[in-house]
């Protein structure tokens, strides 16, 4: 099977995901380099703009494929649930025990959850004849972590330097924060729109 063009840019972007992974994984708080992070934001900042390019090909040229409905959800997904991952990880620990990105474990489980939870209710909302397209909150969720991410790790990167660690730190906060909310509210809208099918299919 030959793959269209917006196609063949999705998989470039799990390919530049894996690298952003490989890369990101390899930095420590404890003996911090920074370019590590430079770099991975600028990994993720290109992937993040191959999302908007490969949408924006498929519409133009009518080239939407029913593999490409499935893999673009799945890249955008794969980048953002591994980032936050990494981001609450060890690597992000300094000497006192504390994860200087702000990023707690609930909160990963929160992004992950309701990611799965969507996929899930698209495939039943599909099952049963039911478009579900991408909602507004859910593009907001989108741009919204896929700004906090990038400008995480470098405010991470250039903390003393760019800006002072007490706005590091508040700047981190926030964007953790606003992602958690965003993420949720999304969560819930995708919920609202499914309630009359799962109502339906429950037994009487």
């Amino acid at each position: 099977m030959k793959l269209n063009v917006p196609n063949q840019i999705t998989i470039a972007r799990l390919g530049v995901a894996l690298v952003f992974f490989v890369l990101l994984a390899q930095y420590t708080q404890r003996e911090p380099q920074g370019w590590i992070l430079d770099v991975s934001a600028g990994l993720f900042i290109l992937a993040a703009v191959t999302d908007v390019l490969d949408g924006y090909l498929a519409r133009r040229f009518k080239q939407v494929t029913p593999l490409g409905r499935v893999l673009d959800p799945l890249a955008d997904k794969v980048l953002v649930c591994g980032a936050f991952i990494i981001l609450a990880g060890p690597g992000f620990v300094d000497a006192d025990g504390h994860n200087v990105t702000r990023v707690q474990a609930w909160m990963v489980v929160v992004i992950v959850g309701r990611e799965l939870l969507v996929t899930g209710l698209r495939g039943f909302n599909e099952s049963v004849g039911r478009a579900f397209p991408a909602g507004l909150h859910g593009k907001i969720k989108m741009w919204v972590q896929s700004v906090a991410a990038p400008a995480i790790l470098l405010l991470v990167a250039h903390e003393g330097t760019w800006f002072s660690p007490k706005l590091a730190d508040g700047l981190c906060i926030a964007l953790v924060w606003i992602t958690v909310a965003a993420t949720t509210l999304s969560m819930f809208q995708y919920l609202a729109r499914s309630r009359f099918i799962l109502e339906e299919s429950m037994p009487s």
